[in-house]
């Protein structure tokens, strides 16, 4: 009997520590995948002047800066790398931002992922189709476009800009992912080096489904394709793509009906059919008859992409402007919860002190280099830092924050917020802050001073939203490059990315 419960106890207490290690093994691995070490502000310390420069236990200077990229595409065709979203229980709705950059000529093969994708064109003009209510929607996107592909849509991404490079700043949403990375990618074509979804059925299923021989789908699934980003010119395609495209156009469209031509042809099955047929027939340049334009093909249905360089400013003064898109203004944005905004500064101006009560905001430097403070809710200095041309940077909803331009440049920034829903700033400084909408006795009481003295400090300041630099602040020094090794890659000529060497 006293063996069995010291046998017992013995157990217990092994199952005790395995539970422990599990926990702190977790504990860990959360800390690494948000890139940062939780700290609790409601703790207090920090803030203040003596921590504008970092220097104090409550400002981490590049707390909400996302340094850490990982490449998930390579091949000569192009790349595409991705920023993950920060951990931590002050991340409402993670998002990951992605760059795909891809040399002229070139596509980004089929594939369906299990993430919507917000795609703004940076520069260069791309082509992308997708599959919209079982028809191919193909769209012609330009420097500015704002498009969305949703989770599970089949799309492609060619470069149709002559002697271009194509550059996309992405958002990724992994509310609906596996967990597997920042979201996973099922291929549609493929060969060798990359397989497709279809390749991992027994080659009789497949000719069979196909209605074809079995040597068929083997020159089909065999062939050397090295990646998922191909060129589509003869002097690179693939051996297997030259062939097919120096086809006639009446052989290469027979050649696709043996791949996706199913003969259960009824019902559902026969909708998948033309679907996919209709797919890859514009991937590949083959047409169904009739003399419709190139740049039109497929269906007229599914949504469009909107200019963001083509709307008007939602605001604007002599020190700069911001447009912000919802879903009124863009529908598909809807759909993902997800709104867009762009703002440019001049030299030395600052995007007031506001606070966002409606979304986490995501951002990246297009142009420039400029300031960002960050304020926790305890009034102390979460980030005061300088970002330039490529960072990325974000801020938790709730959070005061501001951002300054250099003095010797403009100063413009990029993103996405993770509400599609009308933002309105309370902005906390400047002609249109709630410090002028509030009542001033109330107002003065909190602060412990008189209305008087209160009301000679909120409205010294004529300008709202976006204000003036200090006229006696002494000129910003040029930004160095150096001091952040291997987490910066070139984004094409006129954009830097955040990346791993």
């Amino acid at each position: 009997m006293r063996s069995t419960s010291s046998n017992l106890l013995s157990f217990l207490l092994v199952v005790l520590v395995l539970c422990h290690g599990v926990a702190m093994a977790r504990q860990s691995m959360y800390r690494e995948e948000g890139d940062e070490e939780e700290w609790d502000w409601r703790k207090g310390g920090g803030g203040g002047e003596d921590e504008r420069e970092g220097g104090g236990r409550g400002s981490d200077e590049r707390r909400f800066l996302l340094p850490r990229s990982e490449q998930v595409v390579r091949t000569d065709a192009g790349e595409m790398r991705v920023v993950r979203s920060s951990g931590g229980e002050i991340v409402n709705r993670p998002m990951h931002i992605g760059f795909i950059t891809m040399e002229p000529k070139t596509l980004f093969i089929p594939q369906y992922m299990d993430s919507s994708l917000i795609l703004f064109v940076r520069t260069g003009e791309a082509r992308v189709g997708s599959i919209y209510k079982d028809e191919l929607a193909e769209r012609r996107l330009k420097k500015g476009d704002i498009y969305r592909i949703a989770a599970g849509a089949t799309f492609y991404l060619e470069n149709i800009g002559e002697g271009q490079r194509l550059h996309i700043i992405c958002s990724i949403d992994p509310s609906e992912s596996l967990g597997s990375g920042p979201f996973q990618s099922y291929y549609i074509g493929g060969g060798t080096y990359i397989s497709s979804v279809l390749a991992g059925f027994n080659r009789e299923t497949l000719a069979n489904a196909f209605n074809v021989s079995r040597e068929d789908v083997e020159e089909i699934f065999n062939s050397k394709i090295e990646g998922p980003m191909v060129y589509v010119s003869d002097s690179h395609s693939p051996k297997s793509w030259t062939k097919f495209l120096q086809m006639k156009e009446q052989d290469r469209l027979q050649q696709l009906k043996k791949m996706v031509e199913f003969q259960n042809g009824k019902g559902e099955e026969e909708e998948i059919s033309w679907s996919w047929r209709k797919l890859i027939n514009s991937v590949l340049g083959t047409g169904t008859g009739n003399k419709k334009d190139k740049d039109d093909r497929g269906t007229s249905k599914g949504p469009d992409s909107y200019n963001i360089y083509n709307r008007k400013p939602d605001f604007k003064n002599n020190y700069g402007w911001s447009i912000a898109l919802d879903d009124s203004d863009y529908k598909p944005l809807k759909h993902s919860g997800i709104g867009v905004y762009l703002v440019n500064l001049t030299a030395g101006s600052m995007m007031a002190p506001h606070v966002n009560p409606t979304a986490t905001e995501y951002g990246v430097v297009l142009g420039g280099s400029g300031r960002i403070q960050v304020v926790y809710p305890n009034g102390s200095s979460a980030m005061d830092t300088i970002v330039k041309e490529g960072d990325v940077f974000w801020v938790p909803r709730y959070f005061a924050f501001c951002q300054i331009a250099s003095r010797i440049g403009p100063f413009e920034f990029f993103g996405f917020t993770t509400s599609a829903r009308k933002n309105r700033p309370q902005f906390l400084v400047g002609s249109s802050s709630i410090l002028r909408t509030l009542p001033y006795p109330e107002l003065a009481a909190s602060f412990g001073v008189s209305v008087d003295r209160l009301r000679n400090l909120t409205e010294a300041q004529s300008e709202a939203v976006i204000l003036p630099s200090a006229a006696a602040a002494p000129p910003d020094k040029p930004v160095k490059v150096e001091g952040m090794p291997n987490v910066i890659k070139s984004f094409g000529r006129d954009m830097m990315i955040m990346g791993l060497e």
